[in-house]
């Protein structure tokens, strides 16, 4: 009764008695939602792969259906009108029933745990140690495709921009089914030709003597990705990158020392970990969109990546 008084009092808010049936276009509910996302028609545009005066089409025929205005238009782009921020609820839940109806089809259809799942992580633990399980899980579960991601930003599972996010940060967000998977260990780490030439640190005062390489500062847009702050600010940074694959490289060469996760510097047997009783400890987190947790082929893959990570508890917190 309560959902229905509110819907009753949106549809007032339209200015049209409930009993006259609103009628409009179901699908232009997808351009609206895409305009109150990115604020702007472009962007929306973009997003849904269609041209800008469509997008702008299909919200003026909307507001001309419901008789109302969803948006104030200025320089900043689009705003939610008071009405169109009550809309954008009932939007969303439809967006939400739409995916669940195409997620229901393909598991019936599909007949145990076949299709494309895909995941989304941050580029290190997507690259160096992620993708080193796939080949395992492929051979358990060949019906099942993974596809992944790497990406700084959070993708919005509500939209299916991925189905899995694997992130070093607790996300947050609607209907999110979201749990630690574990912990990792970032130390410092320096190739061997690297410390002979300038020699192995045995104090921070030495420590602050040499080069290092770490990310650009005002593009870690994740917090979490400044690791090497927790433990030192050093006078000397010869490389920056937003990239923890080039910072990995970088130490690699022989260039700097570089403060790296232990699956990361895993990968080189040349790298030594440089005063090791200076570190830090980060977070796995798994988030999976609630409307997915059914599905056959996201469970093979997230009680996969669960498993496996609790396995290598000790690799990761090593270093």
């Amino acid at each position: 009764m309560q959902d229905g008084a509110r819907l009753c009092r949106l549809v007032s808010a339209f200015g049209v008695c409930l009993a006259n049936r609103i009628r409009y276009n179901w699908g232009d509910i997808v351009y609206f939602l895409e305009v109150a996302r990115q604020k702007s028609l472009v962007r929306a545009a973009e997003k849904l792969r269609v041209d800008h005066t469509t997008v702008s089409r299909r919200i003026r025929e909307l507001e001309k259906s419901l008789n109302t205005s969803l948006f104030s238009r200025t320089k900043s782009g689009f705003h939610l009108s008071e009405t169109g921020t009550q809309l954008l609820q009932y939007a969303e839940g439809m967006e939400g029933h739409a995916n669940a109806i195409t997620e229901m089809i393909a598991g019936v259809e599909g007949a145990g745990a076949g299709g494309a799942v895909r995941i989304a992580s941050m580029e290190g633990i997507g690259s160096l140690y992620l993708t080193k399980l796939f080949g395992a899980f492929h051979e358990q579960f060949p019906e099942v495709q993974i596809e992944l991601i790497t990406d700084y930003r959070m993708l919005d599972l509500s939209r299916r921009e991925a189905d899995i996010f694997i992130s070093f940060f607790k996300p947050v967000g609607k209907r999110l089914s979201i749990q630690k998977l574990g912990e990792f260990k970032v130390s410092l780490y320096a190739s061997t030709g690297y410390l002979q030439r300038h020699s192995m640190p045995t104090s921070v005062a030495e420590l602050e003597k040499h080069a290092f390489v770490d990310f650009i500062d005002e593009l870690v847009h994740v917090q979490e990705n400044r690791w090497l702050s927790d433990i030192l600010r050093p006078n000397a940074t010869m490389f920056r990158s937003t990239s923890l694959v080039a910072q990995y490289m970088c130490a690699c060469e022989g260039q700097a020392i570089a403060m790296l996760p232990s699956f990361v510097a895993a990968n080189n047997p040349d790298l030594v970990a440089v005063m090791p009783d200076l570190f830090t400890v980060r977070d796995i987190w798994m988030s999976v969109h609630q409307d997915l947790l059914h599905i056959a082929r996201i469970k093979a893959v997230t009680g996969y990546l669960k498993k496996n990570v609790e396995r290598d508890r000790d690799f990761l917190l090593s270093g």
